[in-house]
């Protein structure tokens, strides 16, 4: 289901005897695309067979699931699956569900409290992955492709398979401890592997797609199109059943209880614009897990949210200089149950805006990649004459300067302090010079360094 789809329904009957008879009763689907409704349109039922011509057979319960009782595949490993039996709501190659309210954007006050479940059993043979399917597109799309993200989640897998891409960290969701797992196909492809299988799963749908923006991947703006449940076999797959799902507007579901207090955030690398937060997690008790962190701004008495993501720290940039910010840290789980605000820090940026009075300093990204990035050039520019500079600018928690040339460099916290060479500190009125360094960071993180200060 990673891959292109072809959603075609074929309504020829099958050819006698090409399949055998499931001992299952009524409606068996075994053509590679057929499709069926369960549940008065609620949920759809694909057999979609996309990869592979051999055959499948799944045998429909109408009360909301189904069985796959054929499979004949024999996949590479190493390669996409055969299939993707699935039960669905929502919109899949303009076959919709009935009363799902999809195409739902995700920055609508409803979204938060779309909940979906699924209970599954699994065969004790062939090379499979049970996993949710769900798709979002830049536009309320009911056909074709979608182009935004599709996020899996994998409750369960058997044999040497793994998700598109590569894994990009590990984040602890739903009540579960998940690696995360990150490709782009002509869409991004953020996967979710259950460190520990299981059969059930009762989650909000923001739940990971909250995590999927944190880490740059999705958009608010993108529309949820399509929520699916169902396995990608490569090889055999008979005996794979969804036993229920569910889809709708669960207000939060059964978990009413807040994560815990987090711990009051800590200040480091402050410069004139900008500012890393850390603090101590939250845990979460109520069966929905942890989903994430608010970070809360105040110059005045109102609090307003100004980031956050499912990390225990936050880089504030574009800050006024020799201003006083007020921060707060508020947890929010699966369920969107808020926790208490944290304690509050008091943050005061540095003076001078990062212009130093007659020092100034402009950084350009020459490249940067998933795991490092180069800055280059850093440019030092001055309105009088100096015999020496310093710059100083704020590292993103987890980033690691591993080379640097023109210039010399201590780290002390986030806060990172350049130093001329013997041969470039001199700057006339009106000149500049240049230095450049390279970083890594973790796979996870998409920041770069911010507030820039020079003197």
């Amino acid at each position: 289901m990673r891959h292109v789809h072809i959603y075609l329904i074929i309504s020829a009957l099958l050819a006698a005897g090409l399949f055998a008879a499931p001992a299952q009763a009524a409606p068996v689907l075994c053509e590679k695309f057929g499709a069926t409704t369960v549940q008065s349109g609620r949920y759809v039922v694909i057999n979609n067979v996309w990869g592979a011509d051999t055959a499948q057979c799944i045998d429909v319960n109408q009360s909301g699931g189904f069985t796959v009782t054929q499979s004949a595949h024999n996949k590479p490993t190493n390669g996409a699956p055969a299939s993707y039996p699935a039960i669905y709501a929502g919109c899949h190659y303009a076959n919709c569900s009935t009363g799902s309210n999809l195409p739902m954007q995700a920055s609508a006050a409803a979204f938060g409290s779309l909940r979906t479940s699924v209970s599954m059993t699994y065969p004790g043979s062939g090379t499979w992955d049970a996993a949710y399917d769900i798709w979002f597109d830049p536009t309320p799309r009911t056909d074709g492709q979608n182009t935004g993200a599709e996020i899996m989640v994998w409750l369960n897998k058997q044999g040497s398979i793994q998700p598109v891409g590569s894994q990009v960290g590990t984040v602890s969701l739903a009540g579960g401890t998940w690696q995360v797992w990150f490709g782009n196909i002509g869409w991004n492809v953020i996967s979710y592997v259950r460190t520990s299988a299981t059969s059930s799963l009762d989650f909000t749908i923001n739940t990971f797609y909250a995590d999927a923006i944190s880490r740059g991947h999705a958009q608010r703006s993108w529309y949820l199109t399509s929520v699916q449940a169902g396995f990608e076999p490569w090889v055999g797959g008979a005996g794979l059943a969804v036993n229920s799902f569910s889809f709708g507007s669960g207000g939060g579901g059964t978990d009413t209880t807040p994560p815990s207090t987090p711990g009051t955030p800590t200040a480091a690398g402050t410069t004139s614009t900008g500012t890393t937060l850390s603090w101590g997690a939250s845990t979460d008790t109520g069966g929905s897990g942890l989903a994430g962190y608010d970070v809360l701004r105040a110059t005045g008495d109102t609090f307003t949210r100004v980031g956050g993501g499912t990390t225990t720290s936050f880089t504030d940039t574009g800050l006024t200089p020799a201003t006083a910010y007020r921060y707060r840290v508020q947890a929010r789980d699966g369920a969107n149950n808020l926790s208490p605000e944290s304690g509050t820090v008091t943050v005061t940026t540095l003076p001078g805006g990062g212009g130093g009075g007659s020092c100034a300093v402009n950084a350009t990204t020459q490249n940067a990649w998933n795991t490092g990035y180069v800055i280059q050039p850093v440019t030092v520019s001055s309105t009088t004459a100096r015999t020496s500079w310093t710059v100083t600018f704020a590292l993103p928690a987890g980033h690691t300067i591993s080379g640097i040339w023109n210039a010399s460099y201590t780290v002390s916290g986030g806060t990172v302090t350049v130093r001329n060479l013997a041969h470039n500190g001199a700057i006339g009125p009106g000149a500049s010079t240049s230095f450049g360094y390279q970083a890594t960071r973790p796979a996870s993180s998409t920041q770069l360094p911010a507030g820039y200060a020079c003197g």
